[in-house]
Parts: C-alpha cells; sequence; structure tokens
C-alpha cells in the first residue's frame, strides 16, 4: 500500500494512534510514515501517482509518434529553429554558428534546438564532435522517404525508415546526431561503441535528451537500435526515462495509465487532457 495522499496517511497515523480500525500486526508507526509520500503533488484533493510531476512536462514534448500513435499529415511545428553550421577560430573557440552540420538548413522545435546546441557545447568542451545529420522532417517528406525505400527493398518494411505520420523527426524533437567518422557513412548499430554515442547516452538527459531507439527495446519501438538518434522530452522526463532505463513507449503506457487512474479517483480531467493520447490502430 503506498499512501500518495498526506490527508489519508494522517488518517491512518490517526487510526493507529486510536487502536482502532487497524490491528498492530499489519502496521506499525514507522511502516506507515516509510510510505508516506510527501512529496506526491495533489490536485485539488486528488494526488498525481505518476513519478513526473505535471507541471515538469510539457505536452508537445513527450508525444508519442509511432505505427500505432500516428500524427496526422497537417501536425504542425511552431516555432522552428535553423540550425547554422559552426566553424572556429584558431584557438578552438566558435567563430560562427551554432553546431558541426552535415548539411545546411536543418531545422527543430526551437527548444529541442538550443537544448541540442548546448549538448553539443558540452560534448565539445570534453572532446567529442558531434554531428547534427538529421533533423525536422514533414509528413510529406517522410512519406516520400518510406516509399523510396520500399522500392529499394522490393516492398519489404526493414525497420530503418518510419511510415509517414510515424517518424519521431515530424515532432521536430527528434534529431539524428553522429560522430565526425560517421557523418558521411550510412549509419548502423555499431555505431553506437563510438565513444562520441556512449557519451551522448551517459549525458543526453541532463538537456532534456533521451536515446529514442535503445538497443533493449527493439520490441518496444519496432524499431532498430538507433544510438544517434535522440529525442527531446525535457529534463525531467529525460532523466526519468534514462534512469529507469526506458523507452518512450513505455513511458507514454505508464503515463496513460496515471492518467486514468488521476481521472478515475476524481481529479479534473482539464489538468490532463493535453497528455492523452489514444492509439490510431482503434
Amino acid at each position: 500500500m503506498k499512501f500518495r495522499n498526506v490527508f489519508a496517511a494522517l488518517l491512518v497515523l490517526g487510526m493507529l494512534f486510536s487502536g482502532s480500525g487497524l490491528a498492530e500486526e499489519d502496521f506499525s508507526i514507522t511502516e506507515v510514515m516509510q510510505e508516506i509520500d510527501l512529496d506526491a503533488p495533489v490536485y485539488g484533493d486528488v494526488a498525481w501517482t505518476f513519478p513526473v510531476a505535471l507541471e515538469d512536462m510539457q505536452p508537445e514534448f513527450v508525444v508519442l509518434a509511432n505505427k500505432h500513435y500516428l500524427l496526422d499529415s497537417k501536425f504542425v511545428v511552431t516555432p522552428l529553429k535553423k540550425i547554422k553550421s559552426m566553424s572556429l577560430n584558431k584557438d578552438g573557440s566558435k567563430k560562427s554558428g551554432d553546431m558541426y552540420v552535415v548539411s545546411k538548413g536543418m531545422e527543430l522545435n526551437e527548444t529541442c534546438a538550443d537544448a541540442l546546441i548546448a549538448l553539443s557545447d558540452a560534448a565539445r568542451a570534453d572532446g567529442y564532435k558531434l554531428y547534427l545529420k538529421s533533423a525536422y522532417r514533414s509528413y510529406q517528406t517522410q512519406k516520400t522517404m518510406y516509399y523510396n525505400r520500399l522500392k529499394k527493398n522490393k516492398g519489404k518494411d526493414d525497420g530503418w525508415v518510419s511510415l509517414p505520420g510515424a517518424s519521431d523527426h515530424q515532432t521536430g524533437l527528434g534529431c539524428d546526431v553522429v560522430p565526425r567518422s560517421w557523418k558521411d557513412k550510412s549509419m548502423n548499430g555499431k555505431m553506437g561503441k563510438e565513444p562520441e554515442c556512449i557519451w551522448m547516452a551517459e549525458h543526453c538527459q541532463e538537456f532534456g535528451f533521451v536515446i529514442r531507439y535503445p538497443e533493449d527495446k527493439q520490441e518496444e519501438t519496432e524499431i532498430n537500435y538507433e544510438p544517434w538518434h535522440l529525442r527531446y522530452v525535457g529534463v525531467p522526463a529525460a532523466t526519468y526515462i534514462m534512469e529507469n532505463g526506458m523507452c518512450l513507449e513505455e513511458f507514454n503506457a505508464e503515463l496513460q495509465a496515471a492518467i486514468r487512474e488521476f481521472i478515475d479517483a476524481g481529479g479534473d480531467p482539464a489538468l490532463v487532457e493535453a497528455f492523452i493520447q489514444e492509439s490510431t490502430d482503434e
């Protein structure tokens, strides 16, 4: 039993002191106090049981896009920020631009872009050069890429290019970030052994990113391991996901369950409605 609501916990303590309602062999004051989560947020008189508080998440940052949660073809990302190519002075300081890029004109959600530039700067300070290889892609661009891939593979979906509407890149929060030695090479899971990718996996949550397609979560994501694919979700959500070895699909499943529990307990639906996602399979 976990007491999320402090009022319920106090009631239990009162019952223990009065000797009514609970048997001594079932509970002790110490055990009850250990179970009380005083940090759990309460909205109105209903506790929010999800480990990340509502005010620590933004709906647009934790949105899930995959073949079961398709984004609409009219889904628009705003505001977008263009990532400028960086060059250096002789002393190694930034001469101009935001970060190393493989090609010009790439864009990301503005908050995500700023966080990625900060991550890139931190990596460079530790001796690693990170290159942005792919960023925001529109529904139409993804559609073209997907059907070109099918044509190349004689109609077989090999899991490397997502369905239109299923791409994390369409959110404007997903980006492919690679070591310098891979910027002109075809990407595969072997990249995960590169020091730059190891650094990203260890530090990405500090900047609000997660590894979107982890090596041990292919059954959940239905996407091949992509150590280069970062996804911005915000620092609190990213910390929870990475510290618990989760993927975004698992995070979303827990979040949706917490939302249902909150509403069933009498919580105000208006507080959580922006976070609700329903499968497009149904």
